[in-house]
């Protein structure tokens, strides 16, 4: 019964099978629930309809317009008409004897024009901007960004969820050590008992196994409960209620660990780097579009209408207006020339920043890789110490039998089994904590 139950116990800890099927569904969970997530891909969106509207100067523009004016009153011009036709039309008429030619008024027409219209389609097409070319460059540019500002936020996200992950099968795996020392312990409990009753035991040991049967307990729900926060976390990390349950899946080292730790971290794939050399050619651009405010902007026009009053349309009402429109800069004050060297500043203070940001993301490669060696000595010398530990219970458990060791020291060698086969199963998982943030820091992680 003994070999039975410490059997149960080893077998916790025993190396596991590799597989990764609902990790990887609660990483594809997360990348589709997490709320940050949805609103960089929201921001994303806004980039790419800008990168449109962008797009969109280049073509011609068509709107149409209508004006009706209805005015009375306002200044006016005399038109003597009568005065100077009228001694005209007398003298006609009498050389005619005739009344063939009447006699009329002088004309006042006002400026401001009484029911009137004016109807038209207006068509503008720039044929010379080049502030439209770099605008349109740097709305390309700011998608990428955007691009590589939510690629950044997947991958740390993978990164979270997978420790998480891990952090919950060891906090499961621990409440499964701590019962199995508890079997041990109940065990260890019903031994004293019978000797008890037979007269060959101690009452002291059985009220000590009594007490190690209680801290076992004790310790087993603060394992339960660091499982919980575990498992509240993880759902937290991929946008579940809470009390939902977490599959658990054993796992163990991929095989091409030995060939990612053989080689130097390379951190030139980091979204990090990318995002900040696209910034540093969106700063090119602002340089280059300040730089070329000397160039002249051209661009047409043409009107296609109807103006008349009354609403009438005729052929005397329809017309057409074509026109284009040249500006160019002469003086602003130095304005142009300040923006420039604005921008160049812009962009030697991205420079400088690329420069820190490689040897800030060398250095964490390197530590990382550093920490993830560092476990797996941790993980190798927790073996050897198991393997130690398991002997020494045995010796001590059959000499508790016998009689020849106490219990104390029964105890202390369930002790040292139940702490060494946590270490150890702490070591394993943080290998896969640690794995998990070498991945992240050398972009090796395969995110979706």
């Amino acid at each position: 019964m003994k070999k039975q139950l410490l059997s149960m116990f080893l077998s916790i800890i025993a190396i596991p099978v590799f597989a990764q099927e609902y990790l990887s569904r609660y990483i594809d969970t997360g990348l589709a629930n997490n709320q940050v997530l949805k609103e960089k891909n929201i921001s994303l969106e806004q980039s790419m309809l800008l990168l449109r509207n962008a797009k969109s100067f280049f073509m011609p523009a068509l709107s149409f317009t209508a004006d009706y004016l209805s005015a009375q009153g306002g200044r006016s011009i005399e038109l003597p008409v009568g005065d100077l036709l009228n001694k005209v039309y007398s003298t006609l008429n009498q050389l005619t004897s005739s009344q063939k030619f009447a006699q009329i008024k002088n004309l006042t027409e006002q400026f401001l024009p009484n029911n009137f219209y004016d109807a038209r389609f207006h068509i503008s097409y720039p044929l010379l901007n080049t502030d439209l070319y770099y605008n349109k460059e740097i709305s390309k540019q700011s998608v990428v960004m955007k691009e590589y500002e939510a690629d950044i936020y997947r991958q740390e996200l993978v990164k979270e969820i997978k420790q998480a992950y891990f952090n919950y099968c060891s906090s499961l795996d621990a409440v499964s050590i701590y019962r199995s020392a508890l079997l041990l312990v109940d065990q260890n409990l019903k031994v004293n008992l019978s000797l008890l009753k037979n007269g060959k035991g101690l009452p002291a040991n059985l009220l000590r196994a009594q007490g190690e049967q209680q801290n076992i307990s004790s310790k087993i729900i603060e394992a339960e409960n660091t499982r919980i926060n575990a498992r509240n976390y993880m759902n937290f990390l991929i946008n579940r209620p809470l009390a939902d349950s977490i599959i658990f899946e054993e796992h163990k080292l991929p095989d091409s660990l030995a060939v990612l730790l053989a080689n130097v971290p390379n951190t030139r794939e980091r979204s990090e780097l990318k995002q900040i050399s696209t910034g540093i050619e969106i700063s090119g651009n602002v340089v280059k579009l300040n730089q070329s405010y000397f160039i002249p902007k051209l661009s047409t026009y043409l009107d296609l209408g109807s103006q008349a009053s009354n609403f009438e349309y005729n052929s005397r009402s329809r017309y057409y207006l074509f026109g284009a429109q040249l500006n160019i800069p002469i003086f602003s004050g130095g304005r142009n020339r300040n923006n420039i060297k604005l921008a160049q500043l812009d962009q030697s203070s991205l420079y400088l920043q690329k420069d820190l940001l490689i040897t800030q993301l060398q250095l964490a490669a390197a530590s990382a890789r550093n920490n993830l060696l560092s476990a797996l000595a941790v993980s190798q010398a927790a073996e050897k110490q198991l393997v130690a530990a398991k002997a020494y219970f045995n010796l001590i458990d059959k000499g508790f039998k016998e009689g020849s060791n106490s219990l104390i020291e029964f105890i202390d060698a369930r002790d040292q089994l139940t702490n060494t086969s946590l270490k150890l199963n702490i070591d394993r998982y943080n290998i896969l904590i640690q794995l998990a943030e070498y991945e992240r820091q050398t972009a090796t992680s395969k995110v979706k």
